[in-house]
């Protein structure tokens, strides 16, 4: 009997960047890290949503360039192993994608390191010459709808998904599939995953699911 093919979806930010989004090392290089925060914790709060975050850090990265997001993505704070732990997925005939709120212009550079698909909220080029469109922002319910289209994408059920993720907008995600990880996750996630990792190897969190399935 042929085994059953697995879809591997991976959050970004506090995920596989530890402690850090894309957002705010995009900001860092541009010497707004205090500006981002004051926005991230808008967010974690509730007081504004993912679109009106990501209209405002728009308007912050107004002199943002490619040689500034290629800092960036070279200089967060990635966990160890993550390619290792694609090439392993893909030798085994399994899939994996990143799904994150973050702007695809930094999210779709993973597509490089061995994911079959990164998909992120979806921003004008970099330098930006056009506004960003609220409706191109992801949220947690998209989260789950991308996934979807993944699965009938790779002809994978959604039950032979694994989810990794870290915080509150992973939550509908974990309540959808049957495999989670929570990878140095915050409370939200608490009591809504399969297997818990805290650490700095991604291989560690792999190794859950590997082992236990």
């Amino acid at each position: 009997m042929e085994r059953t093919r697995r879809l591997h979806i991976f959050d970004l930010d506090g995920t596989l960047i530890r402690g850090s989004a894309a957002p705010v090392e995009i900001s860092r290089q541009l010497g707004l890290v205090d500006e981002i925060g004051e926005l991230e914790r808008d967010l974690i709060s509730r007081r504004i949503g993912p679109p009106e975050y990501a209209v405002r850090a728009h308007a912050l990265w107004g002199d943002l360039t490619e040689a500034h997001v290629a800092a960036a993505f070279e200089s967060a704070p990635w966990l160890q192993g993550i390619q290792e732990v694609w090439r392993d997925i893909r030798e085994g005939g399994d899939y994996c994608a990143v799904i994150s709120l973050s702007p695809s212009f930094f999210v779709e550079r993973l597509l490089g390191w061995g994911a079959h698909a990164a998909h992120g909220s979806i921003f004008p080029e970099v330098p930006f010459t056009r506004a960003v469109d609220p409706t191109g922002i992801l949220s947690a319910a998209a989260k789950v709808k991308i996934a979807n289209q993944l699965c009938a994408e790779f002809e994978v059920g959604l039950d032979g998904c694994v989810a990794y993720g870290d915080s509150m907008s992973d939550a509908e995600i974990f309540a959808s599939v049957p495999t989670t990880v929570a990878v140095n996750a915050d409370h939200h996630l608490s009591g809504l995953a399969t297997h818990t990792y805290t650490g700095d190897d991604l291989r560690g969190a792999y190794e859950l699911v590997r082992i236990c399935g």
